[in-house]
């Protein structure tokens, strides 16, 4: 164990040395890409989702997404994208929806029978823009890079001493990385962004209290059958929510002196 203990340590002080960036919760990030080719791979990606997925020719769903998309927007941070947003509604039964660097925006026909209302629905989608806002994309992209050369760097040098176990070492290095830095990682980032959709959909004048029904009715829909938080790649619903509670007061705030409050239909 001792091996696999000193190159696991190595790999993850390095992860904390090279960060470079920090996120609007004050964390330390790791950005290895640019702005302009985050813009250009979520740009090509959401092309891809077009061409494969069934948009929805409903009016009525359409113009309530977008109402809801837009009275966000006003209030993401300057420098984040400087184009138009694109938003687009996907006729498919998943409870989900996304948003993509480079200004695009997701929503699936089966999140709305979940999402009850306007305020709900802006949860979810100030969450999605929050992951754009904190660039999060280029944060696990970068991390996979680094994880990757160092996985590479370390097998070749197993390899080189004739070190025994080898593929043992290996296997256990990357259950350590994904459960001690990938997950982690990824559960951090939806906490964070459960944090700004809450901000943003409290500035736009959106009921921030539903953002904690929202997630009840998460749960609800997905029966409670879900991994263990350790293994997982979000946080419990519970956990969720009483994150969104700790941070109510100061979006209670923000949403009372809203100069507009929402009204999407």
């Amino acid at each position: 164990m001792k091996p696999l203990f000193k190159l696991t340590s190595c790999l993850l002080l390095a992860l904390g040395l090279t960060a470079c960036a920090t996120s609007p919760t004050g964390r330390s990030q790791l950005l290895i890409f640019s702005s302009n080719q985050l813009d250009q791979m979520g740009a090509q990606a959401f092309d891809g989702m077009k061409a494969e997925t069934p948009v929805s020719q409903k009016p009525s769903q359409n113009s309530y997404v977008q109402c809801v998309a837009e009275t966000l927007l006003p209030f993401v941070p300057a420098g984040v994208y400087a184009g138009d947003w694109e938003v687009v509604v996907f006729n498919d039964d998943q409870v989900n929806a996304f948003a993509l660097p480079g200004g695009k925006i997701g929503v699936y026909t089966g999140l709305l029978n979940v999402a009850k209302n306007q305020h709900q629905l802006a949860a979810v989608i100030g969450h999605e823009i929050g992951h754009v806002i904190a660039q999060h994309g280029n944060e696990r992209m970068s991390q996979s890079t680094l994880i990757e050369m160092g996985s590479q760097a370390v097998n070749q040098i197993l390899a080189a001493n004739e070190v025994p176990y080898n593929q043992a070492i290996m296997s256990g290095l990357g259950l350590g990385l994904q459960v001690g830095v990938q997950l982690p990682f990824s559960r951090a980032h939806e906490s964070e962004a459960d944090i700004i959709g809450l901000q943003l959909m409290a500035l736009a004048g959106f009921d921030p209290r539903q953002s904690v029904d929202l997630w009840q009715n998460m749960e609800a829909a997905s029966g409670g059958e879900r991994p263990a938080e350790i293994l997982s790649t979000h946080p419990a619903p519970q956990t969720r929510i009483d994150n969104l509670q700790a941070n109510m007061d100061a979006a209670m705030r923000d949403y009372t002196a809203s100069q507009k409050k929402a009204s999407c239909q």
